[in-house]
């Protein structure tokens, strides 16, 4: 990369720092990505559609995701240079757009997640520190939704006894509001008390908190313990199966977004797909034209 086209990819990333909040982890992916694309340019800042259209046949190689996600990496870059005056025209129309289909995600049914939840209480039963601890990491992981990154950096006082909420940072530093039932209350407060007095986290470890690694390696045994394979079951299988039962029990598809955390509604929607037979059902039996007769 030039240095005119590493001074533009700075100028492009400290906007989206101010203006759009993006996180470093997010940054760091745009770099990367605008990185990679100035490797078969002959400028980044100055590429014309000609040479953007040439980038489809270099990618080839490429999964459609990594494909799509570098193309609206330049997408965004260079409606910024044209916004700023940068440059007079947007080339990004003649980017390579590849069709893919988004994977469903992988769910347990209910039957196995309350096999987990009775091998954990069994465990926790016994007052383990350790116990306690998984046990109060699957109710917030399924009664709540969390992603794993949430879930781990959780500080100290984040559940607050009678409070049915958690107040929880996402994804861009968006906070939102997700439920606590009861039970998970009840389950955080024991573990609350073998927790050491000067810790900043719920879940601390070392000098900081749980990893995201940590917290997998933790579900993958639980759910080798309650009988079900460990390769069936991560964090993210969870709060999948949150959304879904969620779904499937009744819950509005807007609600379930806020819950999620979900930015737009077509990444919610994705549980439409799992849950299609409950959803057929539904019209079928609620639709006005469902009592009509023919």
């Amino acid at each position: 990369m030039t240095p005119d086209d590493r001074a533009l990819v700075d100028r492009f990333l400290d906007m989206m720092a101010a203006e759009a909040g993006s996180s470093r982890h997010t940054l760091m992916a745009y770099r990367n990505d605008l990185e990679r694309a100035a490797e078969s340019l002959p400028t980044l800042g100055g590429a014309s559609a000609d040479d953007l259209s040439l980038l489809g046949a270099v990618w080839a190689e490429l999964s459609p995701a990594t494909v799509a996600r570098r193309s609206a990496s330049l997408r965004r870059f260079y409606g910024f240079l044209l916004d700023d005056g940068l440059r007079k025209d947007d080339p990004s129309a003649a980017l390579p757009r590849p069709r893919f289909e988004r994977p469903l995600p992988r769910i347990l049914d209910a039957d196995d997640v309350t096999q987990m939840f009775e091998a954990a209480e069994e465990r926790a039963a016994s007052g383990e520190p350790a116990a306690v601890r998984n046990l109060a990491l699957l109710e917030l992981l399924y009664g709540s939704g969390l992603r794993a990154t949430e879930l781990v950096s959780l500080p100290r006082g984040a559940v607050r006894p009678g409070q049915p909420f958690l107040m929880v940072r996402g994804k861009g530093s968006k906070d939102r509001l997700v439920p606590i039932s009861s039970r998970a209350e009840g389950v955080v407060a024991r573990w609350l008390e073998l927790v050491a007095g000067g810790s900043l986290w719920l879940f601390p470890s070392g000098k900081s908190h749980l990893s995201r690694v940590r917290l997998f390696q933790i579900v993958r045994a639980m759910a080798a313990d309650a009988g079900i394979a460990p390769d069936r079951v991560s964090p993210h299988v969870l709060r999948h199966a949150f959304a879904t039962h969620l779904l499937s029990g009744g819950a509005d598809l807007r609600v379930l977004q806020s819950l999620l955390g979900h930015a737009d509604i077509a990444t919610t929607q994705i549980y439409t797909h799992v849950d299609s037979a409950r959803l057929v059902e539904l019209v079928n039996s609620r639709h006005p034209l469902a009592t009509r007769s023919r």
